[in-house]
């Protein structure tokens, strides 16, 4: 189920393997890095003699990655002190020198030898340090990472009433922790892998082992292995790479900046994606009731949760369907109009000169114009153009006799419903899809309604994620995981993790009646 082919790419990503060896010359060392980086000025190497032999060290790292209060104090100040050379007896070989920096003198966590000038030149620009010993045919690689990132903040895309105000952030490491803080499974399993053939971006595929299927943490890695391109650019490069079927509108992959979200995805069974140097963490795989649910719903009562969920659909419906839903009754079905509120339309829309499905497909690129703008602009000013611009502009087109009242009011009800789905991408691929809906009322008025309905569940029914049917639980029907779909049943009786996943601990809850 999860093990399906899928096409594009290459067989594998590209990883530093063999290589130049490293010289026990250490000015051999630190030419061969200036040539190869092209003598950049935020390279910095830092050659110095140290004890009473002096010994020649070099210490090499780029300015901005490396954090220099690390470097002063931790490395250069414990090794220059000279003590440690003065009470051991030490020969002048440099790789006795290396091996008692490594074990005994440098009190960093992370450190560890490397071979190869390919695996130093990486470590310098992951933001490490390489510090290299005259004589020794290796080097000692020390973590030293320590430039500026963006602090936790509250997400920006996905704000709650009540919950959490933390977000994911660009820096991977302090998402990971993130992730471990709220999930102390000793079973949450993060596999680093690194893509890119230039950029060499740090990926980290997280799971709880235990409770995935086995088969969907191979068959991401697998995909993920395909990529082999200079630079994946984010998680959406990544996205898009990975996913089922590049030609449908609708999202297949879930992207959030929301800890609780991704660490209640894991509980269930799902692979996340952590991506270094993006706020937004990949979840899969997803299914269509997964594109209509935010983690308030658990935060709240399930009667308030149920209501919310339920006028979630409606309001997908409506920014699907009801622009060309006031198409087809205006240009074709007017006897399904009740007499009053057609009376009322037809005055409304005297001295229109356009069409309905003109009318609609006016005030529709308007809108997606002001929207557009609203998000390139800065804030306080995009602000101000997406309520004041749509405010004057429908007013000004009204007064014109350009469209009629009623379908500003249309509009307006369209764009409000598309902003109430918890999914940014959701919402945009339905956008998309109301113009193609709108298009087939204006040519069979409700019949081309219907035809595109049923085109568009032909689709979703046929649309995969990672091997699990984009229907789910619809179609096939798992009558377990209808209690989290349109209903979200009280707490107490979601004991069990949703069957389509197939984990292998399927078991969530346990209740004294042994569910």
């Amino acid at each position: 189920m999860f093990g399906q082919s899928h096409s594009g790419g290459s067989d594998s990503a590209s990883s530093p393997s063999g290589g130049r060896a490293i010289s026990s010359s250490v000015a051999a060392n630190t030419a061969y890095i200036q040539q190869l980086l092209g003598s950049p000025t935020d390279l910095l190497i830092r050659e110095f003699g140290a004890g009473p032999r002096k010994h020649r060290l070099v210490l090499v790292s780029i300015d901005g990655l490396a954090d220099k209060t690390v470097l002063n104090d931790d490395v250069l100040g414990v090794i220059q002190s000279g003590d440690w050379l003065q009470q051991t007896s030490l020969p002048d070989a440099g790789e006795a020198v290396l091996d008692a920096l490594h074990h005994e003198v440098l009190a960093i966590n992370g450190i560890e030898r490397i071979a190869t000038m390919d695996e130093a030149v990486l470590n310098i620009l992951s933001g490490n340090s390489a510090l290299f010993v005259e004589g020794a045919t290796q080097a000692l690689a020390l973590s030293s990472q320590g430039w500026k990132s963006r602090g936790v903040e509250e997400p920006q895309t996905e704000a709650l009433i009540r919950g959490p105000r933390e977000g994911f952030t660009e820096d991977m490491r302090v998402n990971t922790a993130l992730l471990r803080r709220r999930l102390r499974d000793p079973n949450l399993r993060m596999d680093s892998i690194q893509i890119g053939r230039r950029s060499k971006k740090d990926v980290v595929i997280a799971y709880i082992q235990g409770i995935v299927h086995p088969g969907l943490v191979k068959e991401v890695k697998r995909r993920i292995g395909t990529i082999d391109v200079d630079d994946p650019e984010g998680s959406g490069f990544i996205e898009q790479w990975i996913m089922d079927s590049f030609l449908s509108p609708f999202p297949q992959i879930l992207n959030t900046e929301r800890p609780d979200k991704t660490t209640a995805a894991l509980t269930q069974g799902k692979v996340a994606i952590i991506v270094d140097g993006t706020p937004f963490t990949l979840v899969l795989p997803i299914t269509i009731g997964s594109l209509v649910q935010s983690p308030e719903d658990y935060y709240t009562d399930w009667i308030i949760s149920t209501l919310m969920r339920i006028l979630r659909f409606i309001a997908a419906f409506l920014a699907t369907f009801l622009p060309a839903l006031y198409i087809a009754l205006v240009e074709y079905h007017q006897g399904m109009i009740p007499s009053k509120l057609a009376f009322s339309i037809a005055g409304s829309r005297e001295g229109v000169p356009f069409p309905a499905v003109i009318e609609a497909s006016l005030m529709e690129v308007t809108l997606e114009v002001l929207r557009e703008a609203g998000v390139r602009l800065p804030r306080p000013i995009g602000q101000t153009i997406g309520i004041v611009g749509g405010l004057v502009i429908g007013e000004a087109a009204v007064a014109a006799g350009i469209v009629s009242p009623i379908m500003v009011i249309v509009v307006s009800i369209t764009a409000i419903s598309s902003f109430a789905l918890p999914s940014y991408a959701f919402a945009t691929s339905l956008r998309i899809i109301r113009f193609g809906v709108m298009m087939a009322a204006a040519a069979f008025g409700l019949y081309g309604i219907v035809l595109a309905y049923i085109m568009i569940n032909i689709h979703i029914v046929n649309l995969k994620s990672f091997g699990i049917p984009f229907s789910t639980p619809f179609a096939p029907f798992f009558r377990g995981d209808w209690k989290d779909l349109v209903v979200r049943a009280p707490v107490t009786l979601l004991t069990r993790r949703p069957q389509m996943m197939q984990t292998t601990d399927e078991v969530r809850m346990d209740t004294h009646e042994g569910k």
